[in-house]
C-alpha cells in the first residue's frame, strides 16, 4: 500500500518522524515531505506541525538521516559535578564559628554553606571578592598577576562594576594605587575591609540561619 496511508494512521507526530527517518529513502522523504506541505487536507493533523515559524527548521531536521538512533537523542546539559567531598566539622568546631570568621573560612564545609547562605539573600559578593583574593596571593607569574588584578578590580572594586563591594573611598584609593605595579599585595587593605564587614554583619546573620543551625543540632 502507498506509504501515505501508513503515515495518516500514524498516533502521532513523534511516531511519523522516526516512521520518516526509517523507512523512506532520502529521495522518497524529501518528495513526500513537499507533498505534504502542499497537501494539507489530505494531512491536517501532521501540516500543523510543519507551520509556523519552525516551519524551516523543523522541515530541514527532517531532511538530515541520522546515521544512528543516537542522533534521534534530545541533548541535555549534563548535571554540574559535585564538589569534593569534606568531613563535616564536629559540634565543637561549629561552635567555634560563631566567634571567629576566619575559623569558617578556613574549613571547607562551612565556607560552602556560608557562601549557600549569602547567595541565598543575594548578598554573595564580598566572600566572592575574599575567595578572588586568596586566589590571586597564590599566583606567581607576574603576567598573570597583572591579568587576575584587573579581572578583581573590574569585577568588585570599579565604580559600578558588577560584584561592586562596599568599600570606602580612601580604601579604594589606595587599592587603585597598588595595581600600578600589581603584587601579592595589592588587595591587601580592600581585603580586611572586606573581612571586617563579613564579621560584623554576614557572620551574626549566618549564625542565626538555618545554614548554620543544621551544624548544631
Amino acid at each position: 500500500m502507498y506509504p501515505n496511508f501508513y503515515f495518516s494512521i500514524l498516533p502521532t507526530t513523534t511516531v511519523k518522524w522516526f516512521f520518516l527517518h526509517f523507512y523512506f529513502s532520502d529521495v522518497e522523504r524529501n518528495l513526500f515531505l513537499r507533498s505534504l506541505c502542499s497537501c494539507s487536507v489530505l494531512f491536517p493533523s501532521c501540516v500543523s506541525f510543519f507551520r509556523a515559524k519552525e516551519i524551516k527548521i523543523k522541515l530541514g531536521i527532517l531532511l538530515q538521516k541520522p546515521e544512528s538512533a543516537i542522533d534521534l537523542v534530545i541533548p541535555y546539559n549534563e548535571k554540574p559535578e559535585k564538589p569534593a567531598k569534606t568531613q563535616k566539622p564536629s559540634l565543637d568546631e561549629a561552635l567555634q564559628w560563631r566567634d571567629s570568621l576566619d575559623k569558617l573560612l578556613q574549613n571547607n564545609y562551612g565556607l560552602a554553606s556560608f557562601k549557600s547562605f549569602l547567595k541565598s539573600e543575594f548578598s554573595e559578593e564580598n566572600l566572592e571578592f575574599w575567595m578572588a583574593c586568596e586566589d590571586y596571593k597564590k599566583i606567581k607569574s607576574p603576567v598573570k598577576m597583572a591579568e587576575m588584578a584587573k579581572k578583581i578590580y573590574e569585577e568588585f572594586i570599579q565604580a559600578e562594576a558588577p560584584k561592586e563591594v562596599n568599600i570606602d573611598h580612601f580604601t579604594k584609593e589606595i587599592t587603585v594605587k597598588n595595581l600600578v605595579e600589581p603584587s601579592t599585595s595589592s588587595f591587601d587593605v580592600a581585603q580586611k575591609r572586606v573581612h571586617a564587614l563579613m564579621e560584623k554583619d554576614s557572620l551574626p546573620r549566618f549564625v542565626r540561619s538555618e545554614f548554620y543551625q543544621e551544624f548544631i543540632k
